[in-house]
């Protein structure tokens, strides 16, 4: 490439994109919304005991490092100039728990992970203190239930339970964070000045943040019996929080943060009331944008924020229908039973069948998240007989992702009282073309998926080139680019559609109740 051409390209945007099973660094041209190259690392996860959880802060962060000097590595093989990144956006698992020593810059436990379950009796002691033990108390300041899901009962459970945690917070070393907390910190300076924010989409996330007055909350807190002193400041999610200070690119400003469903609402172009997106990740989540007044969901969808794209711009809010496990399961079928060696090879044993043979695979390995919120439930596959073999169960996992969706998709058109015409989707999942067919089958309306599928990391980039001080990224409406769509369109009848639909809602029956906190004697 000609230095005349590197020119031609202009302003280019970073975006840390810290996910579940993998982190990758991205960059974005900011005219054109190109991806001109990436780098991707995979995260180990932990599960030092049954239903727990974990991962290491130290390992994420370094994944991040390798992530950036590894993409601007091969920018330079590009002949891309990468003093054209003019900043870095970052968007992050959400609700992941991370407590850390300020004075040392290490972590003082592993982080605990969103679907980490230790949490459930920190829930049910929690519960018998609510009036009438009504889970969802909260919602009307939260928007969310009581739930081991969010980071409130994490840090509740590691200020319980770790003995360094305690110590660090008598002390005044402790600071508490969500990943991007973590990452920005570290980023900026980590022990020597390094920032310690968040941004109102993750903080809405913990259970200890007012959604109406975008604070924290003293009455959550003291409920949860935190100290405030640890907590980040909240920020916007589109301003100059801080700059990198190692690597390829220090001097680089953060300035854009974003969790990983709000990203990809932001990347999906989703600004009108009413726009929706489905995520297929570790989990599966649909949001739908309601615009500036948050709604309180009758069926149990999650009431969060959608973005704030500037310190003076107004809070945008979203109703979320949240699925713990979508393409966890394909994890779980390729490193615990072994069926397959490679995720993508699930879709070519499905494709080998073409149908479950009346086989339903219910994945509550964390228990049921929405529209249920019951962490009794626990996975499992039925309906086999001696004909079902790993084809079809590999065809049940990819269908109970979409019955999944169909669940908060049901939820979400009572809560809205518009129902979807269609879907925009979004995710590493959804290069799974058999998977995207069975989703519009399964729902009866039209599925469409973005050309360039990384939305997450694209909606942190449009935040982070936007903001103030930056100004290289604009979000008005006439200059967003054109996005091309792939369609698919329902193939089978309705009624078979229901039909399915209904075996499965049968399967998740069944899978309520099996776990009790308690282990009873004599295993009765």
């Amino acid at each position: 490439m000609a230095a005349s051409d590197r020119v031609v390209l202009g302003p280019l945007v970073g975006s840390i994109d810290q996910g579940t099973s993998s982190t990758r660094f991205l960059v974005f041209n900011a005219k054109t919304a190109e991806l001109l190259s990436h780098h991707q690392v995979e995260i180990k996860q932990k599960f030092p005991k049954e239903g727990w959880v974990e991962q290491d802060p130290k390992e994420i962060l370094q994944s991040v490092y390798e992530c950036v000097e590894k993409t601007c590595e091969k920018l330079n093989q590009l002949s891309i100039d990468i003093t054209n990144i003019k900043a870095v956006g970052v968007s992050n698992q959400r609700e992941t728990t991370v407590v850390w020593d300020k004075t040392t810059g290490e972590p003082l436990y592993n982080a605990i992970v969103w679907l980490d379950l230790r949490t459930q009796p920190t829930v049910e002691r929690l519960l018998k203190i609510i009036p009438g033990q009504n889970k969802s108390f909260f919602k009307t300041k939260t928007g969310l239930p009581l739930s081991t899901y969010f980071s409130a009962v994490k840090l509740r459970w590691l200020l319980d339970n770790v003995e360094e945690i305690k110590q660090a917070v008598r002390d005044g070393r402790a600071m508490f964070g969500t990943i991007d907390s973590w990452l920005i910190w570290s980023l900026t300076g980590g022990k020597n000045g390094g920032v310690h924010c968040t941004d109102v989409t993750n903080a809405s996330r913990t259970m200890l943040f007012n959604i109406h007055s975008l604070k924290w909350d003293s009455e959550l807190c003291h409920f949860f019996d935190v100290p405030m002193e640890i907590l980040p400041k909240v920020r916007s999610s589109s301003e100059i929080y801080g700059l990198m200070k190692s690597g390829a690119l220090t001097g680089v400003p953060i300035s854009g943060c974003l969790g990983d469903q709000s990203a990809a609402l932001v990347g999906q172009m989703c600004f009108k009331d009413g726009q929706a997106k489905n995520t297929y990740g570790t989990g599966c989540f649909l949001l739908c944008n309601t615009g500036q007044k948050p709604v309180l969901s009758e069926h149990g969808l999650l009431t969060t924020v959608a973005y704030k794209l500037g310190r003076d711009k107004p809070v945008c809010y979203a109703l979320e229908g949240s699925v713990a496990i979508a393409g966890a399961v394909v994890r779980w079928l390729r490193d615990n039973l072994g069926i397959v060696k490679s995720s993508s090879e699930v879709e070519k044993l499905a494709a080998e069948v073409g149908t479950s043979y009346g086989c339903y695979f219910v994945p509550a390995f964390s228990g049921l998240y929405a529209p249920y919120w019951e962490p009794s439930a626990r996975g499992i596959i039925c309906g086999l007989t001696q004909f079902t073999n790993k084809n079809h169960i590999a065809f049940a996992a990819l269908e109970a992702v979409c019955f999944q969706t169909r669940e908060i998709l049901d939820a979400m058109n009572k809560d809205c009282g518009i129902p979807l015409s269609e879907l925009q989707v979004d995710g590493g999942m959804t290069n799974n073309k058999i998977l995207m067919q069975l989703q519009a089958d399964i729902l009866c309306i039209q599925v469409v998926k973005p050309s360039m599928p990384e939305t997450t990391a694209l909606g942190a980039a449009m935040a982070a080139g936007a903001a103030e001080g930056v100004g290289v990224w604009s979000l008005n409406p006439g200059d967003l680019t054109a996005v091309t769509w792939e369609r698919f369109e329902p193939q089978i009848n309705p009624e078979e559609s229901e039909y399915r639909y209904g075996r499965w809602k049968k399967a998740v029956m069944k899978s309520m109740g099996w776990e009790i906190s308690e282990p009873q004697a004599n295993g009765n």
